[in-house]
C-alpha cells in the first residue's frame, strides 16, 4: 500500500508521534508513516506491505488527528488502481513511457554519526545515474521589436541535470538544512549541512532526481541535547 498526504496549512509544519493520533490499523500503529508533516501535498511517500492473503476487501486504514480534526485514508489492493513503480519515480507522468531507455538514479546516504543541538552534521548522498536524459538548455525565441526594447524569451525550462533534495519525514521539531532547494551532483555525491533545535531521534529522506525519474532513501540521525 502507498501513502501520501496533503496538509493544507501553507505554513504550519506539524509533528505528531505515532500512536492514538497518528496510527495504521489493522496492525501496529507505528508502521514507518511520517512523523513530521510538511506544508501542502505529498505523494508516494511511504509504503506499507501487506501479507500475501490479505485480499481485496481488506483495508488498511491511516488514521490522523490535529488540533481536535480526524483524518482517514484508506487503502485496499484493487487491480483497477495498482500504482506502478514508474509512476511513482516520475512524481505521476508515466511519459515517456515503459519502454524508455531511462534508468532511476541510484542513490544512498554515507553513515553519520549523531549529533547534538546546535551541532550541524553534513550529509552526503552518493548518487549514480545512466546520464540520461540529457541535459536540456531552453530554446529561445528569436528578439521581437516592439518598439521598446528587444526581448528574448525562453519556450522551454532548462533541465538542472542530476541534482538531491532533502526533507524531514520524522523528528520533534523542524531540521533547517543549509540548501533548502536541488543541490547538484557532483563526482557523485551531494552534500548538505542539517541542524537540529531538539534532542531526539530524526529521519531524513534524500531524493535522487536526473530531471525524469526520481529516487528516495532515508538516514535516521539521533540528537542529544548540549
Amino acid at each position: 500500500m502507498v501513502f501520501g498526504y496533503f496538509n493544507r496549512n501553507i505554513e504550519e509544519e506539524l509533528v505528531i508521534p505515532p500512536g492514538s493520533d497518528n496510527r495504521l490499523e489493522p496492525g501496529l500503529a507505528d508502521q514507518g508513516q511520517p512523523t513530521y508533516f510538511l506544508p501542502r501535498r505529498h505523494a508516494w511517500i511511504f509504503r506499507v506491505k501487506v501479507p500475501a492473503d490479505w485480499g481485496t476487501s481488506k483495508e488498511l486504514v491511516w488514521t490522523l488527528t490535529s488540533h481536535g480534526r480526524t483524518e482517514k485514508a484508506y487503502a485496499s489492493l484493487q487491480p483497477d488502481e495498482e500504482i506502478l513503480e514508474r509512476q511513482i519515480m516520475t512524481r505521476g507522468n508515466l511519459s515517456p513511457g515503459l519502454d524508455d531507455p531511462n534508468k532511476p538514479p541510484s542513490v544512498s546516504i554515507a553513515p553519520v554519526e549523531g549529533s547534538s543541538v546546535g551541532k550541524p552534521v553534513m550529509l552526503t548522498a552518493l548518487v549514480t545515474d545512466d546520464g540520461l536524459p540529457k541535459p536540456r538548455t531552453p530554446k529561445v525565441r528569436p528578439a521581437v521589436d516592439t518598439g521598446k526594447a528587444q526581448t528574448n524569451s525562453a519556450t522551454e525550462r532548462p533541465r538542472i541535470g542530476l541534482n538531491v533534495s532533502w526533507l524531514q519525514y520524522r523528528g520533534p521539531a523542524k531540521v533547517t538544512f543549509d540548501d533548502a532547494g536541488p543541490i547538484l551532483v557532483s563526482k557523485g555525491r551531494a552534500t548538505n549541512n542539517a541542524h537540529f533545535p531538539e534532542p531526539g531521534v530524526y529521519v531524513l529522506r534524500a531524493t535522487a532526481n536526473d530531471g525524469e525519474l526520481s529516487t528516495t532513501s532515508d538516514i535516521t540521525v539521533s540528537v542529544v541535547g548540549h
